[in-house]
Order: structure tokens, then sequence, then C-alpha cells
């Protein structure tokens, strides 16, 4: 097992940790703090036109998990269901596949409460380790704002302090970089207008427009634009229907991370893993929920396996407002999640 720290080992080792972040083996080195705009290759690969269009000549293609700068957003017109593209080094691509990202370093904290707490990534990703067999190897990596169980530190592979991070999916325990890691403070999660009552809070889907809107005594408080589930023939294995399912529901269960996937550690970055997915709010027996999405940016096209993908800051923010409550306090840590009957939610097709 990794060695636990002493605060004299710690201490020297946040000086080393803080001296060197910019050369990290686990993430791409960057060597400057980059003030333009970040974004992540999300799926296999992206083709660079020459032009912001698709039938402009393709110049190149990026891959899974590249990081680009943007110095430009262009408004093509097309495709008109998201119509952006960026401007990347060599030509332009398109936005649907590159989610924004940012390279942020943090300071270690020595502390971590008995209980354990939460912390979002704030690198493009950050590569996940665990200690088996007498040896550090390889698990998933963890993405820009995916939120984890924090419960303790070590020193990591490089002899450097990491987080220990425990999987509710597998209930196993890794290892990432404490530079990687924000520790999200208690107040992030007090909940919003809960002065209102639990009947006066409304949530409505519209499928047709991909649009959510939440509502307070039936004044529209919170409305964005969403992406439901892919409209198809094929039934998944497990039977349930990738359409997000029209109806009245009641929120059940609030988790503000989840491990959505097949939980299989020796899955490759293509596989279907997606650790740590954030600010996740169920309403249905079957699993569908609202939650923050990180692998795409392409909002107003049903893109999901039924559930409702959400920007991260505003699957957040409507995390922290319906009902029940979910503060810090309110939290189960032993099943790392909040019940009870929540806010309705009406959607329509």
């Amino acid at each position: 097992m990794p060695n636990k720290i002493s605060r004299r080992d710690f201490l020297k080792l946040s000086a080393a940790a803080l001296g060197g972040l910019a050369f990290t083996p686990y993430m791409p080195p960057a060597t400057e703090f980059p003030d333009s705009e970040l974004v992540r290759v999300s799926t296999t690969q992206v083709s660079v036109h020459s032009q912001p269009n698709d039938a402009s000549r393709i110049v190149a293609q990026v891959y899974r998990d590249e990081i680009l700068n943007v110095y430009e957003e262009v408004n093509a017109g097309s495709p008109g269901y998201n119509p952006v593209w960026y401007r990347v080094w060599g030509g332009y691509v398109h936005r649907a596949r590159m989610p924004k990202v940012q390279i942020r370093y943090n300071a270690p904290v020595l502390s971590i409460r008995e209980e354990g707490q939460l912390g979002e990534v704030t690198m493009p990703y950050t590569q996940a380790m665990r200690f088996a067999r007498g040896a550090w190897e390889p698990v998933y990596r963890l993405y820009y704002e995916t939120v984890h169980w924090v419960i303790g530190i070590d020193s990591g592979p490089d002899g450097e302090p990491w987080y220990k991070l425990l999987d509710e999916l597998l209930e196993i325990e890794y290892f990432v970089p404490t530079s990687h890691i924000r520790l999200i403070a208690d107040e992030e999660l007090a909940p919003i207008s809960p002065e209102v009552p639990f009947e006066s809070k409304r949530i409505e889907v519209d499928l047709a427009r991909q649009v959510v809107t939440c509502y307070e005594y039936d004044e529209q408080v919170f409305s964005t634009v969403i992406s439901s589930g892919r409209i198809s023939n094929f039934t998944p294995p497990n039977g349930i229907p990738t359409r997000t399912p029209p109806g009245t529901y009641n929120v059940r269960v609030k988790m503000p991370s989840k491990h959505m996937g097949d939980g299989n550690l020796a899955s490759d970055i293509e596989a279907y893993e997606l650790a740590g997915v954030p600010w996740v709010v169920f309403f249905t027996e079957q699993g569908h929920a609202f939650h923050g999405t990180y692998w795409h940016h392409n909002y107003g096209v049903p893109m999901s396996a039924g559930c409702i993908n959400m920007k991260n800051d505003e699957a957040k923010w409507l995390f922290r407002w319906c009902t029940p409550s979910a503060s810090w306090e309110e939290i189960n840590k032993a099943t790392m999640d909040r019940k009870g009957f929540g806010t309705k939610v009406v959607i329509t097709a």
C-alpha cells in the first residue's frame, strides 16, 4: 500500500508539487498557463476544416483528448442546430464534440474530513492510478469539471501528494494528483430559494424544443437548452429505450457524483465509462436523470441514452434548487446521495 504522509513530509512534498506543476507526467506537458480558451477533443477524432463549414476541405484530424487553443468563435449559420465553429491552429473545428476546458492547479489540502469531501477536476483530464498487487497501474481518465469523493491523501506513484478517491459504483479506491483537484466548499451545495414551498417549484422539459424551464409560483426562474435522449428504434440490452420518456414525475434521488458506465477497470478511453458525472438528479425508477455533461457541447440535439444532459454549471444550479435539498449536511455519506420525494418534473414530447 502507499505510505501515509506525515505532516513534515507533506510540507516538503507540497512545496515540491507546487514547484513542478507544469511538468506532471499525468497530463500533457504545460510549461505556461495559456490565456486563450482551450477545448478538448471528446470523441475518437474530429476533422479540421479549411473554413467553418462541413463542405470545406479537410486539412487535418485531431484525436481524443488532444487539447486545442481556440483563437476565435465563429457563428457560421450552419449547421442550424449548432452553428458555432472554433478557429484553431490550421483551420476550424465544429464545437459539438469540443467541450471547453481549463488548466487550473490547486494547492494541496493537508486534512481531509473523516467522512470525505467532494472535489472537482480542474484540468482537461487527469490520469487516475490504482495501487494493486504491489504496483501502481492506470485506471480511468477523469475529466474537467467531473466531481469525485475525496477520502484521504497519500504519496502517489511520483512521490508527491495525491488525493485518494472512492469510486461509488465499484467501491474501490484510486488516486489523482492533489494539484488537479479543487475541494468543493460546503456553501457551494447550499440550497437555492429553500423558502419556496415544495408544491410551488416545478421543472418542465419540452423535448420538441430541447428546453428545460424551472418555475417558482408559476413564475419562470431558469431556462436553458438541453440534450435529451436519442430518438431511436434500437433498444439497448438493458431494455430501456434511449428516448427520454414523456410524463409527470418527481425528483427521487440526488447525487453530487455518479459513475455511469459498465465499471470495467480494464476499459480504454473509448469505452462507456463516465466516472464522476456531476450534479445528478434522478426522477424515474429506471434511472433517468438531469446531470452535468463533460463529453459534448451539442445542446439542442438529442444526444443521450435517456437522461437529460446539461451544462455543468447549469446542472449544479438545478441540483441546488430542486427538492429534496441536498446540502453537505443532508447528503448521506454512506450511500453518497440524498433520497426523498422532491420537485415535480413534467416532460412533454
